[in-house]
């Protein structure tokens, strides 16, 4: 049997690392959800998204 050797080995992937963040952000709020789904807005609010809009209003 091979047993990788302890410290110094170990490969980060900080993109794999955030999203999984993010996962876990979303499954929290899903399980403290009063409702059956998260709303579109509620997703946003958990990931922090920001939609941009003209001056406009659109």
């Amino acid at each position: 049997m091979h047993v990788a050797p302890v410290g110094g080995t170990a490969v980060q992937d900080h993109v794999a690392l955030a999203e999984i963040e993010l996962c876990g952000d979303l499954i929290i709020a899903a399980s403290a959800a009063h409702e059956d789904r998260l709303s579109l807005e509620s997703i946003d609010e958990v990931l922090k998204v920001v939609q941009e809009r003209d001056a406009s209003g659109e």
